[in-house]
């Protein structure tokens, strides 16, 4: 079983005409921040948002770590370079001393307390950056990562769009390959980059194939755990583990809970069309 195969074209315009809208009209933006890894979620947003904006409305900041490998520098200066970013929009800040700094005070951190401190800080520069640019933080995380949690909160989930989140990382590759992003990068394993030999699928216990087949028959089909089982032949411990990892995220998917007192409290039905301000 695979996934249905993705109009690429189609979906391509789609995101495009909304980034754009989005980010100068309903948010009243000059232009988009966004972050640049080298991988190809951040790529493929890349080339999304450089054709919605243009390349001078669009402002890329690679920032690596202690843990981040020279060529995912490279692949990120390559996409910057071949969107053709003004040398004025784009900057390379390494974190590595900002993210030392705090240990300092914080004390000893475990690896995954200073992996989520590092996405953290990412995210805090690229708001601040954005604010100075009034720009406002476009987001690289797709269906597959966000449905099972796998972001940090008010990390790399701390941004004010998503455009890639309607699409599972196999279409995401289908797409980046229309967009014209660099095989290399399309081909390469997935990793945050937060500790060292982190890898994406490492990390899940499971690729990304295989997630995306069981989220799809799940999400899209409704077919239960059982029946994905016996359809993809895996075990029925990996298709729990998966439905467990959705389960236990939603909280990262969701605003703050606002415990409701007044009947206009906010929540998820407050509502407050643009037409009444």
């Amino acid at each position: 079983m695979q996934l249905p195969s993705l109009d690429s074209e189609r979906v391509s315009k789609y995101i495009t005409k909304r980034l754009k809208w989005y980010v100068l009209d309903y948010a009243q933006a000059k232009a988009g921040a966004l972050g640049v890894s080298g991988g190809i979620d951040s790529a493929t947003t890349a080339f999304l948002a450089a054709r919605a904006l243009g390349p001078k409305r669009l402002f890329c900041y690679v920032l690596p770590g202690r843990a981040t490998r020279q060529e995912d520098i490279q692949d990120a200066e390559e996409v910057i370079r071949r969107l053709k970013i003004p040398k004025a929009n784009h900057e390379i800040i390494p974190i590595t001393d900002i993210v030392g700094l705090l240990k300092e005070k914080l004390g000893k951190l475990s690896k995954v307390e200073e992996g989520n401190l590092t996405a953290r800080v990412r995210m805090a520069i690229l708001h601040q950056r954005a604010w100075r640019e009034r720009a406002i933080v476009i987001g690289t995380g797709d269906k597959s990562e966000l449905t099972i949690g796998y972001f940090t909160k008010y990390g790399d989930g701390g941004v004010d769009l998503l455009p890639l989140g309607g699409l599972y990382k196999t279409h995401v590759r289908q797409l980046a390959s229309y967009l014209g992003v660099p095989e290399r990068i399309i081909r390469k394993p997935p990793t945050p980059a937060l500790w060292d030999g982190q890898t994406a699928e490492g990390e899940l216990g499971i690729n990304y194939d295989t997630l995306d087949r069981i989220l799809y028959l799940r999400f899209e089909e409704w077919l239960d755990p059982q029946e994905i089982t016996n359809r993809l032949g895996v075990a029925k411990g990996k298709v729990d583990r998966v439905m467990t990892m959705v389960k236990v995220t939603q909280h990262k998917r969701l605003p703050p809970e606002v415990f409701k007192i007044g009947f206009r409290d906010f929540g998820s039905d407050w509502r407050y069309p643009r037409q009444w301000a």
